[in-house]
């Protein structure tokens, strides 16, 4: 069954206009329209979109967007006070996509997370269309883990009602990680029904995040590096993801190569970095912090010789699939990641992306540094490989794409 004129409503509660550009989703959107999906796009986007500059963008967008077969329409994102903002969202969104339902012709609600879930069970209710929900993470799991809800609060509770509904109302569902399917599997909602089920990691544009020499040997002139073993960091820092851990194994890689440097690719609290190296004695001759938009960061990764992403390990974290593993690998990087986080451990062992850390200490860091040395002792060996496993497995329009048609015609096939 081929998706030539299926009609798709795709609802996102986040925004089309990312801080660096556009949406992730955006690509995949494109894609499978040019293999004759007619979408519908309703999102939710923040302030800026509604001042002139934002508004501007998001006209030019939609003009893109409509020659892509993608008609776009977005609703104003509130934020506080939390509840009764979301449920404001909720309503809105429901009375805007039955207009589009009736409007469109739609056969299909692809709703990205929770709250477009809870949008698309209404729709479902009300028109008698198939439902796909997309998981893009443990939404209750990660505010307890992140200390922001108790287990068992109000907020706790509605949250997991609502994903126990779409769980349960669901034509299909998509999870980021193979890990985290056995567990859920069995979660009410779940349990005991077939349901149609893929697994789409975050993945990455491999025509834009590329390994590219000249820019590595333009930037590591620019900042000073010869020889030097560079590690990246690239993304925002604190929250999921442990700073202060990877500052202290860059301190004990400087004790084993005093030479060795660390990019920071981040676009804020550059203090925040300068504190954690000057705590640990780390001179700025070994680090460099810098910002950059999209377009910039293939270049950077290109500069380093590995990449580095430490992340809190706790049980949502099992679903998740950070997409700096694919640019990482997209561009070269062997990848220096701990344990416990979505399917990094396969990745690491079964797939030799790189060297996994299970434990922070200094006997880890001896062992994870004498691994790591195996990896950029053959740079241009290490740059196949990790590319390889990045078109294999995070390309956007090959793997990304793929599992969504396929997803698509076996919900449609039903």
């Amino acid at each position: 069954m081929g998706l030539e004129g299926r009609r798709v409503l795709f609802i996102s509660y986040n925004g089309m206009l990312d801080p660096l550009g556009q949406s992730q989703v955006l690509p995949y959107l494109r894609e499978l329209a040019s293999r004759g999906v007619k979408f519908t796009l309703l999102s939710f986007e923040r302030g800026p979109a509604f001042e002139p500059a934002g508004k501007a963008r998001c006209l030019a967008l939609r003009k893109e967007l409509a020659t892509a077969n993608i008609e776009w329409h977005w609703l104003r994102y509130h934020q506080t006070p939390s509840l009764p903002a979301t449920a404001f969202d909720v309503m809105q969104g429901i009375r805007v996509a039955g207009k589009l339902v009736r409007d469109n012709d739609i056969e299909l609600v692809h709703a990205r997370s929770h709250i477009p879930a809870t949008i698309a069970l209404s729709l479902k209710k009300r028109f008698g269309i198939k439902v796909i929900f997309d998981l893009r993470g443990l939404l209750a799991e990660e505010y307890a883990d992140a200390g922001h809800w108790q287990v068992g609060n109000v907020r706790y509770r509605i949250t997991k009602a609502m994903e126990q509904r779409a769980f349960a109302g669901s034509d299909a569902v998509v999870t980021l990680t193979e890990r985290i399917w056995p567990l859920i599997r069995g979660w009410r909602g779940l349990a005991g029904r077939e349901v149609v089920h893929e697994v789409i990691p975050c993945c990455a544009n491999l025509e834009l995040f590329d390994f590219h020499d000249d820019a590595r040997q333009r930037l590591r002139a620019e900042l000073g590096l010869k020889n030097q073993l560079t590690l990246i960091y690239s993304g925002s820092i604190d929250g999921w993801y442990l700073t202060e851990k990877m500052a202290e194994f860059f301190a004990f890689l400087l004790r084993r190569k005093p030479d060795a440097h660390f990019l920071w690719l981040t676009p804020g609290r550059h203090e925040r970095i300068r504190e954690l190296m000057a705590a640990r004695s780390i001179t700025p001759s070994n680090y460099t912090i810098r910002s950059a938009g999209s377009a910039e960061v293939p270049a950077y990764l290109s500069a380093a010789d590995a990449g580095v992403a430490f992340i809190k390990s706790c049980f949502s974290k099992l679903a998740s699939s950070p997409t700096k593993y694919a640019e990482y690998l997209a561009c070269g990087l062997p990848l220096v990641v701990n344990s416990g986080i979505g399917d990094s451990d396969a990745l690491i062992t079964e797939e030799n992306a790189g060297v996994l850390v299970r434990h922070f200490n200094e006997a880890e860091y001896e062992r994870v540094i004498s691994e790591l040395d195996d990896f950029v002792r053959d740079p241009e060996a290490t740059r196949t490989r990790a590319r390889a496993i990045a078109a294999r497995l995070f390309d956007v329009s090959t793997l990304g794409v793929e599992r969504y048609a396929r997803l698509y015609e076996r919900v449609f096939g039903q």
